[in-house]
């Protein structure tokens, strides 16, 4: 079994790299950190002309139909740069739940204009600060029209349309697409640990809404999605891992005290040594839930809680402790090292805590042929 990824799929990261390389960097982040604009815009207009959007979506809705594991790829470069743009919300979670649930005419209406850039989208969940759950969902749909309110959608702020979980009035949770540039439709915004998310608390009250999947099934369907968007995420997640691995190093390679580089010190080197196993155990966990996504693998629950967990924890270790070598200035608002540090919190927390998805690895491991099992 071959976990590497193609030739051509790492061309695709190569172009990612460059061009976020040039409309990305930390210099834009920080436009969009300090400033009134909501995304990073060249870079969202280059993802967008490079097809980017509908790099899963097939070409019969407009879409290039390149895979999930060239989107991956695009996942890690968009990680590694901090980068300000609905991508994530709006490709891994909207664009996704409609490729999963959608019937053919709501595809045939909005893949082509998410795949193009047209539009934008997300997912609406939380109504409370607690774990989302079946017994707190107070977003009510009667009559084909969505009352509540959801806290803390990502690229809220600027999203078109958004996937809604929400129950029926008289059944149970499903998944809703609801339009968001609604004249019924509320949105504020919303202070976080990452401004550069666009997060925002949404109130509908009485949008016109669509079904999506089956009725009563949006709890199931919603745990499908999370293990797909989690794998996308997980590897948003190691590319800033990487990144702020590799800051920390070059500081540490640069940074003089008492006549030699502080990267000489051994408290330092542990440190590092510690970032780069914890980064290195992440991206095995990484690959293995990419084949698992790409195949449709019965494992993917599995893996892509592994991967989950295990990019977490990378990213949380080596965004707090880039911080950490960095010393003193570490802490300061003119390094870049609190945008990773940002960021990593931001992720940590999308799909559910750290502690939903390691107790989501407890249930779904193998039991085996232990005692235990018996």
């Amino acid at each position: 079994m071959n976990f590497d990824f193609s030739e051509d799929e790492k061309l695709v990261a190569d172009q990612v790299q460059r061009l976020l390389s040039d409309h990305c960097t930390t210099a834009h982040v920080r436009q969009v950190l300090e400033g009134d604009a909501s995304m990073a815009k060249e870079a969202w207009s280059g993802l967008v002309d490079m097809g980017l959007p509908g790099t899963v979506v097939p070409e019969s809705y407009g879409g290039v139909e390149a895979g999930y594991l060239t989107l991956c790829l695009v996942a890690q470069q968009l990680g590694a740069h901090v980068a300000p743009t609905p991508f994530s919300s709006s490709v891994y979670l909207a664009t996704e739940a409609l490729l999963q649930f959608a019937d053919e005419a709501q595809k045939s209406t909005w893949l082509p204009k998410l795949a193009a850039g047209e539009v934008t989208g997300t997912l609406a969940v939380n109504e409370t600060t607690d774990e989302v759950s079946q017994n707190n969902i107070d977003s009510i749909v009667a009559d084909g029209h969505l009352s509540g309110r959801k806290l803390i959608v990502a690229d809220g702020l600027t999203a078109d349309i958004a996937v809604v979980l929400a129950v029926a009035k008289d059944g149970g949770p499903a998944l809703y697409l609801a339009d968001l540039r609604h004249e019924s439709v509320e949105r504020d915004a919303v202070e976080t640990v990452d401004p550069t998310k666009a997060s925002a608390t949404i109130t509908f009250d009485g949008v016109p809404v669509e079904l999506i999947g089956g009725a009563g099934e949006g709890w199931q369907n919603l745990q499908r999605l999370y293990d797909r968007a989690a794998v996308l995420f997980a590897f948003e997640q190691i590319g800033g891992a990487q990144s702020a691995l590799d800051m920390a190093v070059a500081y540490a390679q640069e940074r003089f005290a008492f006549g030699r580089p502080i990267g000489s010190f051994q408290a330092l080197k542990h440190m590092m040594a510690d970032m780069y196993v914890a980064l290195k155990l992440a991206e095995s966990n990484c690959y293995y839930a990419a084949w698992a996504l790409a195949s449709d693998s019965a494992d993917l629950p599995l893996a892509a809680a592994t991967a989950r967990v295990s990019a977490t924890q990378a990213y949380q270790l080596c965004s707090r402790d880039n911080i950490q070598v960095h010393g003193g200035m570490g802490f300061t608002w003119e390094f870049d090292c609190h945008l990773y540090y940002r960021r990593s919190n931001y992720l940590a927390l999308q799909l559910g805590g750290l502690a939903a998805w390691e107790d989501r690895l407890v249930d779904v491991l193998p039991l085996g042929d232990s005692p235990e099992a018996a």
